[in-house]
């Protein structure tokens, strides 16, 4: 860690083992205070990570537990301290949250109308009267009976009371995902090992997925990505867009001598999210061409850093790696230069995007949230270049989370 980091830490007061409960104490204030500021009485939450943010459960499938029969739920109310849960199962309720017993319910089945029929009998049981209502997602089942689950009127998107609490992390947050990525990185130094000729990327996975969880991983967030990449675009996968397709599934193909690997991993700790990516050759060191390429990288990366602080906008971040890449924009057309990150992968911000410059322009980086940085590099003949970095934005700078060497470009 640089002397810089070591001072941000120290000045964030990151602790080295988070503390549950007054991380969920803490968020949930936040969240409440959010609510209230956005005339929100009661959140109906089924995104996994927004349940994980706010009651603080322990939840092994996040982004894969998008098959949606069971899966945790919750409400949370304006005035209540505490959540109320929904779960599948009680051990998912970690005791270490201070989730009181009457604050954890049966799991609920709303993908069938018999259980939003139930349902409607838990939030009328719930809810104050003309209670106004935010909701994550809807169900087609919600959809059908929104007026019985809903009779004060239709509920309003949780995304702006989500977004403004979920946007500054507590330290223990910080601690969670800082410890997230060590043991992705320590899961990954074992995989980098097994890169030769001959073996399987679902050999890898299984590698990687294993050592995480003896690591200490609540959760494999995503699928691994050991992409092949292909020496031109043509050569590579139709996309709709005409560029390079990201990601596409592992599978059981061999590696070769000289395959360019684009790597993208995602593991939760205590819910919070490690992203990490980098490049690597199979059997063989980078051509002159190819170790150009990640200079390049390296002085985009270099760019973005600097101008990045408390302050600073998105847009200031995508004009400065627009301009390290001699005017074009080093990001894939369909994804960003960066992302927030937190109790899901990808959360807001979203850099370079076509939500537009404007949007770029009015987000104002707070200290205290977190950023995945990926700029790509590409021109035919290669496979490119691609990374992620992890900071914290401080007020004079930011806070390197990440700490994994570049081999074999680099140290």
């Amino acid at each position: 860690m640089t002397a810089f980091a070591t001072a941000a830490a120290a000045a964030l007061e990151i602790p080295e083992v988070p503390d549950p409960a007054r991380m969920y104490r803490e968020t949930g204030a936040r969240l409440r205070t959010a609510m209230v500021d956005n005339g929100v009485d009661a959140l109906v939450l089924l995104g996994n990570g927004n349940v994980v943010y706010a009651t603080g459960a322990s939840w092994p499938l996040l982004d894969a537990g998008l098959s949606h029969v069971e899966r945790p739920v919750a409400i949370v109310l304006a005035d209540d301290e505490h959540p109320h849960l929904f779960m599948p199962f009680r051990e998912g309720a970690s005791s270490e949250t201070q989730l009181p017993g009457d604050h954890i319910h049966p799991p609920l089945y709303l993908e069938f109308d018999e259980g939003v029929e139930h349902f409607a009998k838990v939030l009328a049981d719930l809810l104050p009267p003309k209670a106004t209502v935010a909701v994550d997602e809807l169900t087609g089942a919600m959809r059908r009976a929104a007026d019985r689950l809903f009779p004060s009127g239709p509920p309003t998107d949780a995304a702006p009371v989500l977004g403004a609490a979920k946007l500054v992390k507590t330290v223990d947050q910080i601690a969670c995902i800082r410890r997230a990525c060590r043991i992705t990185e320590e899961a990954a130094a074992e995989v980098q090992k097994a890169i030769v000729p001959g073996v399987r990327q679902i050999d890898l996975s299984g590698q990687f997925v294993r050592r995480a969880f003896e690591l200490g991983a609540t959760a494999n967030m995503l699928e691994a990505i050991w992409q092949v990449m292909p020496a031109t675009r043509a050569e590579g996968t139709w996309t709709t867009h005409g560029d390079l397709a990201l990601p596409l599934l592992t599978t059981e193909r061999e590696l070769r001598a000289g395959d360019v690997l684009w790597t993208d991993v995602s593991i939760t700790y205590h819910g919070y999210c490690s992203d990490w990516g980098r490049t690597w050759l199979v059997g063989q060191d980078p051509t002159p061409r190819q170790q150009d390429q990640f200079r390049q990288w390296r002085e985009i990366l270099d760019a973005v850093l600097e101008v990045t602080r408390a302050g600073a906008t998105s847009g200031d971040l995508a004009r400065a790696a627009i301009a390290a890449n001699g005017g074009r924009k080093p990001w894939l057309p369909h994804f960003y230069l960066g992302h927030g990150i937190g109790t899901n992968a990808a959360e807001m911000p979203m850099i370079g995007t076509d939500l537009g410059e404007e949007f770029d322009d009015n987000f104002v980086f707070p200290a205290g949230m977190a950023l995945v940085l990926e700029p790509v590099v590409w021109e035919d003949g290669t496979g490119g270049y691609r990374g992620e970095e992890i900071i914290v934005i401080t007020e004079d700078g930011y806070l390197p989370l990440t700490d994994y060497p570049y081999s074999p470009y680099g140290d």
